[in-house]
């Protein structure tokens, strides 16, 4: 089972975005995928909840909870499965980076949010996990260098994902209808983003 963890100290940076729209692509691809919701707000949940399809199974849990229910997953024919972590937990991060193949950290292409990331690279590397560590590029704007500057700064640290997610408006208005892009627009520039992806993270 390939298991990603979605981590990032920050708030806002699109984790459980991206998390959904990564296991609706899993399933789609035709790999039965779960999304383990370690944040109190259960936004993943919520999401579910307004969706009329039954997968991908979204189940919350707390940090202790994880390595018992990913070998729950494993065993009941899960091949995906995703971690969407809470910011501000120290915990959550550590453990779900533990159990992961690929630790995604989502990041904003904003000054701010460059500046900001700091914390979650130093968890990462105190814990020892920074090597299966990536930089996503998230709502990065459709023009403009401000993505290729950060890219260039945040690349001399710890790799970066060779494939961005834009901000655009099919991800917010799919999710508002308990969907993934691929399934509101599939042929639409968003979903070709999560297609390229999850085809990444398969590799890595």
């Amino acid at each position: 089972m390939k298991t990603i963890a979605i981590v990032s100290q920050k708030g806002g940076s699109g984790k459980t975005t991206i998390a959904v729209h990564l296991a609706v692509c899993a399933e789609l691809a035709g790999k039965t995928a779960a999304i383990i919701d370690l944040d109190p707000q259960a936004s993943a949940l919520e999401w579910y909840t307004r969706r009329e399809a039954e997968s991908p199974e979204v189940i919350t849990a707390t940090p202790e909870q994880l390595p018992a229910l990913l070998k729950q997953a494993e065993q009941n024919g899960a091949a995906f499965a995703i971690i969407d972590t809470a910011p501000h937990s120290d915990r959550a991060a550590v453990i779900a980076a533990e159990l992961a193949d690929v630790v995604l950290i989502p990041c904003r292409p904003s000054a701010f949010d460059v500046a900001a990331i700091g914390t979650t690279l130093s968890l990462l590397k105190l814990n020892k996990t920074l090597d299966r560590a990536a930089i996503l590029l998230n709502a990065a704007p459709p023009r403009g260098a401000i993505t290729d500057v950060a890219e260039e700064g945040l690349a001399e640290i710890v790799p970066v994902v060779p494939v961005r997610m834009h901000h655009r408006a099919a991800y917010s208005h799919a999710i508002n209808g308990g969907h993934s892009v691929e399934e509101y627009d599939p042929h639409g520039k968003a979903a070709e983003e999560i297609r390229a992806l999850y085809k990444w993270i398969m590799k890595a």
